[in-house]
């Protein structure tokens, strides 16, 4: 295993199966990557909107026609999109109800092939298959109506852990990277939901403490923090990484176990010493890799900026993007893996 903190890859990527971004993904950054996802593609190449339409065609939920649309927009003020919010029929008792979410199935698919690719020497031994899983409040907050919300994070939070179990049980510990993608509770911290509970902090960090602490322990654990890229674009330009180090200390005090890793978001235009700065408050244990996602698409002298700014503040981390591919243009995923590489052979990582 390399002893740099190397590359780090968010999950999705725009091709078209899991074994054409393993074979890309090892073939150019096998000699500095600890994990590999399997790209989230097919009906998972918009992240969690599958799980919408897990929702709208489920017995027990419908549209709530009592609430306004979700109104979704990126940072700039351009419209994404209007999504309506679903409930559960009434007469429901939703602590009986059941989520397929579809997880567990696609990441022993996934792992069949890694396992076949790592045997034959395209994925370098010692290599983790990477398995990236949602919150509850990911769904929760983007497709649940306010009223339905309560019930919901934690029917959904059982079936994500009956994934997890189902996930656990058919990959080997030693194998296994789960990273736990932290996007609405970002978000939830900016205000960016018409309604937020007033002890929103506690309920984040405990949400996220739970998540973790039913990894077992010869599995790798790390978190994802998110603004969002629905369009590849931010939905919450950031003012620094203060809420993002908040949350991630709020995570370390509750966290049981050991974090393997975190990665958090740099945006393009930001190179400055004001955007790193709270990272010297970060509490992160000694142990835990920290990776930056400033890594951009054909921007090798910012890529250089970024670094050096961060540098000046934390002066140990690995390299990453803001956010996965999934949703980029697909011919953008080679140059965004030949980023990666140029920054591990021209900024003295290797």
């Amino acid at each position: 295993m390399p002893s740099h903190p190397g590359v780090h890859l968010i999950g999705s990527v725009a091709m078209p199966d899991p074994e054409a971004v393993f074979r890309a993904l090892a073939g150019e950054l096998g000699p500095w990557l600890r994990r590999i996802p399997d790209g989230e593609t097919g009906e998972r190449h918009r992240w969690i909107y599958w799980q919408r339409e897990m929702l709208l065609r489920h017995p027990d939920m419908e549209i709530d026609p009592t609430v306004e649309p979700l109104t979704l927009k990126q940072w700039d003020g351009t419209l994404i999109r209007k999504t309506e919010l679903v409930r559960f029929k009434p007469g429901v008792d939703p602590a009986g109800v059941t989520f397929d979410t579809g997880y567990a199935p696609a990441a022993i698919a996934s792992y069949a092939i890694f396992r076949r690719l790592r045997e034959e020497g395209t994925i370098p031994a010692g290599v983790r298959f990477q398995v990236c899983l949602p919150t509850p409040m990911a769904s929760g907050y983007m497709y649940v109506s306010p009223k339905a919300l309560p019930d919901y994070l934690p029917a959904y939070e059982r079936a994500l852990l009956g994934a997890l179990e189902a996930i656990l049980a058919a990959i080997p510990h030693a194998d296994l990277s789960i990273q736990w993608d932290v996007c609405q509770e970002v978000l939830i911290f900016e205000n960016y939901f018409p309604w937020r509970t007033p002890d929103y902090k506690a309920q984040i960090a405990g949400e996220l403490a739970r998540l973790g602490d039913r990894v077992p322990a010869a599995v790798e654990l790390g978190y994802h923090l998110c603004y969002g890229t629905p369009k590849d674009e931010h939905l919450v330009m950031p003012k620094d990484t203060a809420i993002l180090v908040e949350i991630a200390n709020g995570l370390v005090a509750r966290l049981g176990r050991r974090l393997d890793f975190l990665h958090l978001p740099v945006p393009k235009h930001r190179s400055d010493a004001a955007y790193f700065a709270p990272l010297a408050g970060l509490k992160i244990p000694r142990d835990t890799t920290l990776y930056l996602g400033l890594i951009h698409h054909d921007d090798a002298a910012g890529d250089a900026a970024r670094t050096r700014a961060a540098r000046a503040v934390v002066p140990a981390f690995g390299i990453a993007t803001e956010c996965g591919w999934g949703r980029t243009d697909p011919a953008r995923v080679p140059g965004l893996i030949a980023a990666h590489r140029h920054a591990m052979l021209g900024h003295d990582y290797g």
